[in-house]
């Protein structure tokens, strides 16, 4: 079944507010074996509003509208949908029943602008009957037309545990069986990934995307068949053909992170992190504890931007720092060693750099950046020119340390 999706609001084409439900929505109903003709987003205008609609009548198996369904003057929704499909609106006396007792418990008042809730065009079916939550369903032309709230928490609940079950049951057997899986990569070009992937010579019902996420690369892999046909041979062969041909660069899959990873790695070993940060004001430590139970792995981290800093909280000598500046490998060295020794912890990440967009030279440019990690018996120190804007570098230079570590410990996997 081919569905289309419709977002209505001027908050949306705008920018004032990010369309985050016509994301949710996409995503959900592509797992659900549904595919999407085509996402809109448009003003609250009923003109606009009613030609988008019967455009998408006509070419598409079922259609989903969210927005524009609010109790005030510039939710319109209801408005464009009965002029547009010719259906005059009525009050469904369920939904007018609830808002007047919801309102009884909280207000004296005998009038509402929540009671234009009630009001749908004929024929549509209510998806609830909470007060202030609207949403419904049409069948126009034999096709489902679900129209959903704009409020995300509330769009995102009425989508799985209505418009999903509902449609399930609509045209059953029209699905698609779905195997998708995306691979996080970190320390190889979209380019190179490319020109791997192509010498493959995958089945043509695989489909691959590249979703560049800077300073990461997603790859998408999806394989989908009709519900009689078992799509799963072909997508684990394809699966075990990309893992082959790009290797340890491929950090994770779906929803890990190179934190998520990392510390999984550091929790299986029974293994403790300290962070001693210059150039990335701490977010190499903030990517970390996002994830829950960090705590039993990473034990802290110091933000050392001064010199003084350096000397008096990592014991970094004030003549190394005037022999080899900051921005040195001796330096990240020696921060590396004494955050470890501080902490005690069994790996110890140091980074310094030039993130921009002044302080750099001509012999170390915006850019540069020394990455050290320490363990107790081996340090390892690597030089990286990084490009891009200031968060771009400290972004890229937080995640490749990271990187450094969980490479570290599969290397102790591998011994």
């Amino acid at each position: 079944m081919q569905g289309e999706i419709i977002a209505i609001g001027n908050e949306l084409i705008s920018g004032r507010i990010s369309n985050t439900t016509s994301g949710f929505a996409a995503r959900h109903l592509f797992e659900a074996g549904y595919e999407i003709y085509a996402m809109h987003t448009i003003g609250d205008s009923p003109a606009l509003i009613g030609e988008a609609l019967k455009r998408a009548i006509r070419r598409v198996d079922f259609v989903l509208v969210t927005g524009g369904l609010g109790s005030t003057d510039d939710d319109l929704t209801t408005e464009a949908v009965s002029k547009a499909l010719n259906r005059p609106t009525i009050p469904n006396l369920d939904i007018l029943s609830q808002i007047r007792n919801h309102l009884d418990s909280i207000s004296a008042s005998p009038i509402s602008p929540l009671e234009k809730l009630a009001w749908l065009p004929q024929g549509a079916e209510a998806l609830t009957l909470m007060a202030k939550m609207s949403g419904y369903q049409l069948i126009h032309d034999n096709k489902p037309i679900f129209f959903l709230p704009g409020v995300p928490s509330q769009m995102q609940s009425l989508l799985l545990e209505q418009v999903l079950p509902r449609l399930a049951t609509w045209n059953h057997g029209r699905k698609l069986a779905t195997c998708q899986r995306i691979f996080k990569i970190l320390g190889m070009a979209e380019a190179e990934i490319n020109r791997r992937i192509a010498g493959l010579a995958l089945d043509r019902k695989i489909h691959i995307g590249y979703y560049p996420v800077f300073p990461e690369v997603h790859l998408s892999l999806t394989v989908r068949t009709p519900v009689d046909i078992d799509p799963a041979p072909l997508f684990d062969e394809a699966c075990q053909a990309i893992e082959k041909s790009l290797g340890k660069v491929i950090y994770g899959y779906n929803q890990d992170s190179i934190a998520s990873v990392t510390g999984h790695l550091l929790e299986a070993k029974k293994l403790c992190l300290a962070t001693a940060e210059s150039c990335t004001g701490g977010l190499i430590g903030q990517l970390v504890t996002r994830i829950a139970g960090s705590s039993r792995y990473f034990l802290g981290g110091i933000i050392a931007y001064a010199n003084s800093m350096k000397t008096e909280y990592l014991d970094v000598s004030e003549q190394l720092l005037a022999d080899y500046g900051a921005v040195s490998r001796e330096v990240a060295e020696a921060m590396a060693a004494g955050v470890r020794e501080r902490s005690k912890a069994d790996i110890a990440l140091a980074v310094t750099g030039i993130a921009g967009p002044d302080g750099g030279t001509i012999e170390k440019p915006v850019g540069t950046v020394y990455i050290s990690m320490s363990t107790k018996n081996t340090i390892q120190t690597q030089l990286f020119r990084f490009a891009g804007n200031r968060q771009q570098i400290q972004n890229i230079t937080a995640k490749t340390a990271l990187d450094l570590v969980r490479h570290y410990l599969l290397q102790q996997n591998d011994n």
